[in-house]
């Protein structure tokens, strides 16, 4: 194939290529961000699905979507295409280290073709998610290579030893430049890559991750008061000791008060069990009223987040286990047990349940800063920023 008919050829592919990216480009941003985003085209089952395999971390890179690095690649077969009849422009004369911009098609399509069966491995046996759209890059990047080394593996051999060759020629030429370049791409990958800014759905996914792997609370208090009693910043937590979410919320709250002065922590029960909340359709959380039972009669002994830690933790399903959390707690466990069964006890969580309702809250954690609504847990970083807007010192 003439020189004329290959970069036709390669041109093709790179723009089909560069299309197919852009749209995974934008079902990774509708898969991610937009909630109201319609399920994309090739999401079809459970087994192929763009959307499932873009909202996995594999979908990115240093902190970078892998939908932007395919981009980065057609754009770069593309401009090699071209890089020949560029060197004839006078101020870019610069581009005559370029010397074989056809070896260097060949040796990227080898590259992407080996990286795309690494990904294409990881989807099958690793999130057993495949996209089609990104097997149908794959395809692109391995005829690319061939069509650049004729389909000889010779061909490539000689593609790589000439792209190293040369790269090395052109560094030696332009060295400062070159060096410049290296510090500039190195940096901005390790920032994307370590802040995860360009992906912030991982970031936050990362920050909430490492709060449910906490096995016990390492900022646990002793006492019914959390934070400061005469906080001008006002966090009332409306919470389940079942829900996996309300744990890392407890954990975030703790801390918190460590690290602002002028924030104080109202806490009140919403279980989602049928036991106490007649509010829910559904049992979701069996159990939940039993542990704000516990909760509630260890503040008669002046322990109630000590308690509380130790319920999100411990999960007790019984009353003999109830008494040994009680026992870790320090509580007195014959005072305990009576107040637990009291009616005093059961009527604080209706009242609980009912001003909830009243607030119309379905969800937990839900907190209301100095009044102010917040479902759901954040991110602690995000969480701070929030704390902050409200006047948190």
């Amino acid at each position: 194939m003439n020189i004329n008919k290959k970069n036709l050829s390669i041109q093709a592919l790179a723009l089909i290529g560069l299309g197919l990216t852009i749209k995974l480009a934008f079902i990774y941003y509708a898969a991610n961000y937009d909630k109201y985003a319609l399920s994309s085209f090739c999401s079809i089952n459970d087994f192929i699905d763009c959307d499932g395999a873009a909202k996995t971390n594999t979908a990115q890179f240093c902190g970078i979507p892998l939908a932007y690095w395919g981009i980065f690649f057609y754009l770069t077969v593309l401009f090699l295409t071209f890089v020949d009849k560029l060197k004839s422009i006078k101020f870019l004369h610069f581009l005559e280290v370029f010397k074989n911009p056809v070896a260097y098609i060949a040796t990227l399509g080898s590259i992407a073709f080996v990286i795309s069966m690494v990904l294409a491995g990881i989807s099958f046996f690793g999130i057993h998610k495949i996209c089609i759209l990104c097997i149908a890059t794959y395809i692109i990047d391995l005829i690319i290579a061939l069509v650049a080394s004729d389909g000889m593996f010779k061909n490539i051999i000689s593609a790589f030893k000439t792209t190293f060759v040369d790269f090395i020629s052109g560094a030696k030429k332009y060295t400062k430049t070159f060096l410049v370049l290296l510090i500039l791409a190195t940096s901005f990958l390790v920032y994307s890559g370590v802040t995860l800014n360009f992906v912030p759905h991982i970031k936050q996914r990362k920050d909430l991750m490492k709060y449910r792997k906490i096995k016990y609370n390492p900022y646990r208090i002793k006492g019914n008061v959390l934070g400061n009693p005469e906080g001008k910043v006002v966090i009332e937590l409306y919470s389940d000791y079942v829900c996996p979410l309300c744990y890392v919320q407890n954990i975030m709250l703790h801390q918190a008060v460590k690290d602002y002065k002028n924030i104080k922590i109202i806490h009140h029960n919403y279980p989602f069990d049928k036991d106490c909340n007649p509010y829910i359709s559904i049992n979701m959380h069996p159990k939940a009223c039993f542990m704000a039972k516990g909760a509630i009669a260890s503040r008669k002994q002046n322990n109630y987040w000590e308690m509380s830690s130790l319920l999100y933790e411990n999960q007790p399903k019984n009353m003999e286990d109830m008494l040994s959390v009680a026992e870790k707690a320090g509580l007195d466990k014959d005072l305990f047990l009576k107040d637990f069964e009291s009616k005093e006890t059961l009527e604080e969580i209706q009242d609980e349940v009912d001003n909830a309702s009243l607030l119309e809250i379905d969800a937990t954690p839900t907190m209301f800063i100095n009044g102010k609504e917040f479902v759901g847990v954040k991110p602690y970083y995000k969480l701070k920023k929030i704390l902050e807007d409200n006047g948190a010192k």
